[in-house]
């Protein structure tokens, strides 16, 4: 089985070269890890050159590692800045580790630092958006309306359990039943 399996698989790789570029990021994946790296890049770079984000962080991630390429860290910190300044969060952490460790370029711990930042420095505007105060304020007047109906709730119980406790003690047989947990009888 294991044979007929492996037959099928060195048929197929052929099948899918011959079968020209990718169509779609699923095809080109898929004929990448088939070993079809050219038709994965004939479909990737046009996008990455236009400034796709996960097409440029794909051949930054094939070039960095060699993976059907070349080893060349120069042309992936190349796409994944790219996809790094459209604000994927990956590329923007692989571009500062690159530069941190001067792989493909020359070491450059300020660089390095600010893009493994850049997410967390770029989303801090939210703390003061307008949309973000309205929201907080909502939330902390619905949360503090519910905490004050849950405290005056137990309050209520509290203070029934208290004055029932108190006619216990007094001997009124209605404050008897109230402590033991059972309905009072209803006086008229």
């Amino acid at each position: 089985m294991k044979r007929h399996l492996l037959l099928l698989a060195t048929l197929a790789l052929p099948a899918l070269a011959a079968a020209g570029p990718a169509t779609s990021f699923a095809d080109a994946a898929k004929r990448h890890r088939a070993g079809d790296t050219a038709a994965a890049m004939a479909f990737w770079v046009p996008l990455a050159q236009q400034g796709d984000a996960n097409a440029a962080f794909n051949l930054g991630t094939i070039h960095q590692h060699g993976d059907g390429v070349a080893k060349n860290p120069a042309e992936a910190l190349k796409w994944y800045r790219i996809a790094a300044e459209r604000g994927d969060r990956e590329a923007q952490s692989r571009l500062g580790a690159m530069y941190l460790a001067g792989e493909g370029t020359a070491k450059d711990e300020k660089q390095g630092w600010r893009w493994i930042n850049e997410h967390r420095v770029a989303h801090l505007h939210h703390d003061h958006h307008p949309h973000m105060v309205a929201w907080r304020a909502q939330a902390a007047k619905l949360i503090d309306e519910r905490d004050r109906r849950e405290a005056f709730a137990a309050s209520r119980r509290s203070s029934a359990q208290v004055m029932a406790d108190l006619k216990r003690r007094s001997g009124s047989p209605a404050a008897v039943q109230l402590a033991a947990g059972r309905e009072a009888p209803a006086s008229n």
